[in-house]
């Protein structure tokens, strides 16, 4: 008989290497005020999860955790107060970043309105690859940006887990798209819709694109430094990456006349709901890079550091 007390979850104790994390079983937890349970059945794996992993000091503090924001499955029940779902709903979304954490389980809690309904036209794989990276995306091009009809976008790391859902949401926006991969990535980054693909060995990017209406940069550090000169007079540059915010940034990109943003992911039911209407038209879809089973966490992490994916990790929970 099975044990409706608890569930199975990747957790570690330690901060380390792939090996550090371990299926346990844990108590299974209960909807509060306007949340719902929802039985996993897919949750994507993003950089942000083997950081945590392995860097001691970031945003979750010390281990013990359960990792994960993605999420797709089935609602469980629904908490007091819910009147989105009801139980038996299939839903996707993100968990509160970074202190939601906890969907690489069989079970998780989160507030009602970080999801949305699934897309009929996609399975829970699909939908489990999509909502933080397609979140940071959407964020960074339309609520930061304003992308609009027109806008030339720069994506770098454009076949990545993020890059590759931002090249679709640009275009289905009406930009002029140009991303950045290494040369055996160019092909699968021409079919997700960019305009130019550009080769990072071997081409100065900064030379290359020096009128860009918008820069997104996940990569940071000098590299966001070197993309505002990428940038047309008043252009921005959206960086992904919180250690960018710093005075030196700010100075340069007022000293060549345009602007710096910096993008933390925030749940976000409209932008999940904006999410999901792309998907249904077709217009958004995910790259499975690699499916593995809860258990095998530890290989989906060590599949993802290697650096050489092209698009999204997703763990399913069966």
């Amino acid at each position: 008989m099975n044990d409706i007390t608890t569930m199975r979850a990747i957790s570690q104790d330690v901060i380390g290497g792939p090996e550090v994390l371990q299926e346990i079983r844990l108590p299974r937890p209960a909807a509060g005020v306007g949340e719902i349970l929802v039985r996993v059945h897919a949750a994507g794996v993003n950089p942000t999860d083997w950081k945590h992993r392995a860097i001691p000091g970031l945003m979750l503090g010390e281990p013990p955790f359960v990792l994960g924001w993605d999420v797709s499955g089935v609602v469980e029940a629904a908490g007091a107060g819910v009147t989105l779902f009801k139980a038996g709903d299939e839903v996707f979304g993100m968990l509160p970043y970074p202190h939601g954490a906890g969907s690489h389980a069989e079970y998780v809690t989160g507030p009602a309105r970080a999801f949305a309904p699934k897309p009929a036209a996609i399975d829970h794989v699909q939908a489990g690859a999509l909502p933080l990276a397609a979140l940071t995306a959407w964020q960074a091009l339309v609520d930061t940006a304003r992308v609009q009809d027109g806008s030339r976008v720069l994506i770098h790391a454009a076949a990545g887990g993020v890059g590759h859902l931002a090249v679709q949401i640009a275009k289905a926006h009406g930009a002029y798209v140009i991303g950045t991969a290494s040369a055996p990535k160019h092909d699968f980054v021409r079919k997700l819709g960019a305009d130019e693909v550009l080769d990072y060995r071997t081409t100065d990017i900064t030379e290359a694109v020096r009128d860009a209406d918008v820069v997104v940069d996940a990569q940071g550090s000098e590299h966001a430094m070197g993309s505002l000169r990428s940038l047309r007079a008043g252009g921005l540059l959206v960086s992904l990456r919180l250690d960018d915010g710093t005075p030196a940034l700010t100075r340069e990109a007022t000293r060549l006349g345009v602007r710096a943003e910096v993008k933390l992911v925030e749940h976000d039911h409209a932008g999940m709901l904006a999410i999901a209407r792309l998907v249904a038209e077709g217009r958004l879809r995910a790259e499975i890079a690699g499916t593995f089973e809860l258990a095998d966490a530890a290989k989906a992490h060590a599949t993802g550091e290697t650096g050489r994916t092209a698009g999204k990790l997703v763990l399913t929970v069966r």
